[in-house]
């Protein structure tokens, strides 16, 4: 780096670093723009479903920092890992950031760094306070963020952003809510439309008079038939001169059961899940969970994934960590490891094949380490060390290699 770069450096994070009157974050806690506001996810099942799951998945998937592909820490990994916030875990803010990118498309987190420019806080944003800006002269992103009574500006390096798919020339990610109105609005029309059929009288009735009746009269017989109705248990009886046909009501279960089917197909297909999560048993069909797993991480997971690892690795690790190896990684092994019988033998044929050693299956499978041989990678032959003579082993010839050193000579 040259002596201009440093200088530029360092000047921006004494500038980043800096905190005066009017720019206190730890009175952000309680403010308009702190925390994410659910109120657009308790209109329609279908959507809480799905951003509650990929929300949770992502919460719950273990984050390690490693170096090399060896786990360490640092002081942004402490942070990030165990305490993004004194109000907050770091499922807290990671699910956080997940529900914010499916709601609005976006999901923010402010990243604080004390006087050595080393990472201290990670703080959520509402998505509806924050608008991605670009400065003039560099040509650099900025954060805009409105408060109560001030503006902020915030460097893109400060500010942890997860988004949705954006369009052409756009810097924000799309809104998948809003790509859902109208599925949304027709599945509201129709279940509105089915709740008022289901709650409408049980029975209905047409009474058939042969001769006309006055208003008053009318009206005496339809109270009279209502008192008749209640007090029988919905027993009529017919009387001569008078005619009962019973109105058939328009509510049809399976076209609310249809509705529901196209509204979940169209939430998968936005939100880019296989339609078997949501619990269509008409849709896609697995042959079994591992095969849904697998689709689901192949297909969503992964994207997801990988732009969270490489905001964390862009934004909370400094140029010289990333030369140095260190790197952030989710682990996604767990959703893939299937049932018990499959696990077997993936298992059985890594020790096998001489790939992974008896200690390290059992990490995975979160049992401690043996040490010793459990540590050492085996080759069948059957199941040798791999370091070990060949000659040594069970029905090799050592007499053959001397008997042909003997006929050489």
């Amino acid at each position: 780096m040259k002596w201009y770069q440093k200088l530029k450096s360092k000047v921006y994070m004494a500038v980043a670093n800096w905190s005066g009157q009017g720019f206190d974050f730890t009175n952000w806690y309680g403010r308009t723009f702190w925390g994410v506001d659910n109120s657009k996810l308790a209109t329609n099942e279908t959507i809480f479903s799905v951003v509650s799951r990929m929300s949770n998945i992502l919460g719950g998937l273990p984050l390690k920092l490693h170096q090399n592909y060896d786990v360490t820490i640092n002081q942004a990994a402490d942070v990030l890992i165990n305490s993004p916030n004194p109000n907050q875990t770091s499922f807290d803010v990671i699910r956080g950031l997940e529900t914010s990118r499916n709601e609005e498309g976006n999901g923010y987190g402010l990243i604080e760094r004390d006087v050595r420019g080393q990472v201290s806080r990670i703080t959520p944003l509402d998505p509806t306070y924050v608008e991605p800006v670009i400065e003039a002269a560099t040509q650099e992103m900025w954060y805009k963020v409105l408060g109560n009574q001030n503006t902020y500006y915030f460097h893109n390096l400060d500010v942890i952003h997860v988004k949705h798919i954006i369009g052409s020339g756009g810097m924000k990610g799309i809104n998948p809510i809003k790509v859902l109105k109208n599925t949304s609005d027709y599945d509201k029309a129709v279940r509105e439309f089915s709740l008022k059929e289901m709650q409408s009288a049980p029975n209905s009735f047409v009474l058939k008079y042969n001769a006309n009746i006055d208003r008053e009269k009318r009206e005496k017989v339809i109270e009279d038939f209502k008192r008749f109705y209640q007090e029988n248990g919905g027993v009529l009886f017919q009387e001569p001169g008078v005619e009962i046909n019973s109105l058939d009501r328009k509510y049809i279960a399976a076209d609310t059961f249809t509705s529901e089917r196209i509204t979940r197909s169209r939430v998968a297909n936005v939100f880019n899940v296989p339609v078997t999560m949501l619990n269509d048993t008409e849709g896609q069909s697995f042959s079994s969970n591992e095969e849904l797993m697998r689709t689901f991480v192949q297909l969503t997971l992964i994207p997801v994934v990988r732009q969270y690892e490489q905001e964390f690795n862009r934004k909370l690790l400094t140029t010289d960590e990333r030369k140095q190896g260190y790197y952030f990684k989710f682990n996604v092994g767990g959703l893939l490891r299937g049932d018990v019988k499959a696990r077997t033998a993936f298992y059985h044929n890594a020790l096998r094949d001489g790939w992974a050693s008896r200690d390290e299956i059992r990490r995975w499978e979160d049992l401690p380490p043996r040490g010793g041989p459990a540590d050492e990678l085996w080759v069948s032959g059957d199941m040798y060390p791999l370091d070990m003579d060949p000659s040594l082993r069970k029905g090799g010839n050592s007499n053959a290699s001397s008997t042909e050193t003997d006929d050489d000579d």
